[in-house]
């Protein structure tokens, strides 16, 4: 019986990516370790408790006192754990990849939405991405770009992009009808009516892609770790490789913590954003 083995067509394709895109690659390596680099950089500078109380005065501001006090809370639990560095480091990783991620899925889903054919395409292809074991991502990203950060970064937003998608054109395609009427009956432009209409009608739904996207970045963040990307990822495959199961449980706490932290937050942004 002919057996097939896909390696056999991936790994040319691969070596052909690597021979003719490596400046590419090298560029894009560069930009992203760059721009980790200076997240990394301006959540150290400060001492841990200021970085806290300001990020308990933003919790406030965006969600009210609950907010504040959670946003505090969850920091000061990776601060007490000794794990204040490596919660830094996946904050900046989280935060870049579900950037970029939020930003190649947000227009994409505005545009399916808007023509079916395309959401037709889409569709199968959000379906075996959201099939396919995360850590499958990992390795066509270490063998383009080798081990550390980039790769993890680059796995990350890939695995965060579909639930994003598919939800922001759930939301704009459940906008009702006849306010997007109203809006054209007065007279409004094609950009008023998506930013002062759609936008606001969709955010609900949209609150609900962004904890999807940020939720699947965790839980890429502790494979990450596997490839040398460092962070809560790292602390959690140590406490595995070593059996230290007090360092594997605290790390693994500090990941949730990280989780509701910016759940919290960018749910309050959003909602925020609504009621104004």
């Amino acid at each position: 019986m002919m057996r097939l083995d896909p390696g056999a067509f991936l790994a040319p394709a691969v070596d052909w990516l690597n021979a003719n895109f490596h400046p590419l690659f090298a560029v894009i390596t560069d930009v992203i370790e760059a721009v980790l680099g200076g997240i990394e950089w301006l959540f150290l500078l400060p001492p841990p408790f200021v970085l806290i109380a300001l990020v308990a005065v933003a919790g406030y501001a965006l969600g009210g006192v609950k907010t504040a006090i959670l946003a505090a809370l969850c920091l000061a639990y990776c601060w007490v754990m000794d794990l204040w560095d490596a919660s830094m480091q996946t904050i900046a990783l989280v935060l870049v990849a579900v950037t970029i991620a939020v930003g190649i899925a947000f227009p994409l889903g505005i545009y399916a939405a808007r023509h079916r054919r395309l959401e037709a395409v889409v569709r199968p292809i959000l379906d075996a991405m959201q099939t396919v074991p995360p850590w499958v991502y990992l390795i066509p990203a270490v063998i383009i770009f080798s081990l550390g950060t980039v790769p993890a970064v680059i796995a990350t937003i890939v695995y965060g992009v579909p639930p994003m998608l598919r939800l922001t054109t759930l939301a704009f395609r459940g906008v009702p009808t006849d306010l997007k009427e109203l809006g054209q009956a007065i007279g409004a432009k094609p950009r008023t009516i998506l930013f002062k209409i759609e936008l606001p009608a969709a955010t609900p739904t949209l609150v609900v892609g962004l904890n999807q996207c940020i939720l699947l970045s965790l839980a890429m963040v502790v494979l990450a770790g596997l490839v040398g990307a460092g962070g809560l990822g790292a602390e959690v495959t140590r406490g595995l490789t070593r059996m230290e199961m007090g360092l594997g449980l605290r790390a693994g706490l500090a990941i949730v913590a990280v989780a509701l932290l910016l759940d919290r937050l960018s749910r309050g942004a959003l909602q925020g954003r609504r009621k104004a």
